[in-house]
């Protein structure tokens, strides 16, 4: 793990898309961050609809079927595995990941959905043990979400309880051993009830730009 190095993983099929609210607050967010950050501090982006994520698929699980039973893989069944590994040495090799993301039908976008399949993997990000399973992205991670949805999911009504992208990453970051979550919302892009969804959030991304930064 290096300390100096953020992950800004873009889950937006139209990540250049300026009509986007989770776009505008992610580049506000980077704006700051990249103002506020020691010079050798790194900054990688993945781009989910533009960079190869596998998938689970048939010939990821006849992958690993493969590689516990000893035997040969195919050179298709290697291109994949070797593209997992480059992924989870990646994530792995993080403090700090900034995840900048629509809702997609209550829950992540498809392509993250792809890529947490990817780095939730056993013995990689966590373990099991004979007391249950532990975390093994430790060291004071932490983990920033960037969300905007159509709909307001903080009013403790039927929206907050369908909101399964928050829960779903939030869980997964701890199952993984990452406590420090956070997660910015636009809220009522598509509703009248909210007359500028955007601008109290601005200034969101500039706090949490300078809370990460922050001395661990």
């Amino acid at each position: 793990m290096t300390k100096n190095k953020t992950l800004m993983i873009h889950a937006h099929p139209k990540v250049d898309d300026p009509a986007s609210y989770s776009v505008r607050v992610g580049k506000r967010f980077l704006k700051t961050y990249e103002g506020l950050v020691d010079a050798d501090h790194i900054i990688e982006h993945i781009y989910l609809y533009r960079d190869e994520v596998p998938a689970l698929d048939v010939k990821v699980f006849s992958a690993w079927d493969k590689q516990e039973k000893g035997t040969e893989l195919s050179k298709s069944e290697r291109q994949v595995m070797d593209r997992m590994s480059e992924i989870m040495a990646q994530f792995k090799s993080a403090h700090t990941f900034v995840i900048v993301m629509p809702l997609h039908n209550f829950s992540v976008p498809s392509k993250l959905k792809d890529y947490m399949d990817n780095i939730i993997i056993s013995d990689h990000t966590f373990k099991y043990t004979s007391n249950g399973y532990v975390g093994l992205m430790t060291g004071n991670r932490r983990v920033l979400v960037i969300q905007a949805s159509g709909a307001v999911l903080t009013n403790n009504d039927w929206f907050t309880s369908v909101e399964f992208s928050h829960q779903f990453l939030k869980a997964s970051f701890e199952f993984m051993g990452i406590l420090d979550y956070q997660i910015i919302r636009v809220q009522g892009t598509d509703t009248s009830k909210v007359a500028d969804p955007l601008t109290p959030v601005l200034h969101e991304a500039d706090e949490a730009a300078k809370r990460l930064t922050m001395p661990w």
